[in-house]
């Protein structure tokens, strides 16, 4: 049955649900990007991404409050948590903390 959006019917003819990515996948993209952010030229720190409007996660948010120098808050926390490790190795893990993006990335 045709869609509302003769765009739409052009790209999914038959009105299948398209792909997903899976979330390893996107686990490992997501890390390689931030992991070459962070060489180009340093991340935000998390006070600023917190600001800016970004969710944390738990454990970025206890480095956030954390009483360091804000140089050591531009590093990246996901280097070193297990729910990158977790996300990127095994398809659907159980994580769920909000502001994750591994988990955000499972849970989609």
């Amino acid at each position: 049955m045709p869609g509302p959006d003769p765009m739409e019917d052009l790209f999914d003819p038959l009105g299948e649900t398209p792909m997903r990515a899976p979330s390893r996948l996107k686990s490992r993209v997501f890390s390689a990007l931030t992991r070459g952010m962070q060489q180009a030229g340093g991340l935000c720190s998390l006070s600023e991404s917190c600001a800016a409007g970004r969710a944390l996660c738990v454990f970025e948010k206890l480095v956030q409050i954390s009483p360091i120098p804000e140089g050591l808050k531009q590093r990246n926390p996901c280097e070193v948590c297990h729910a990158r490790l977790a996300g990127e190795n095994i398809e659907g893990a159980p994580i769920f903390w909000p502001g994750c993006p591994y988990s955000q990335f499972q849970n989609r």
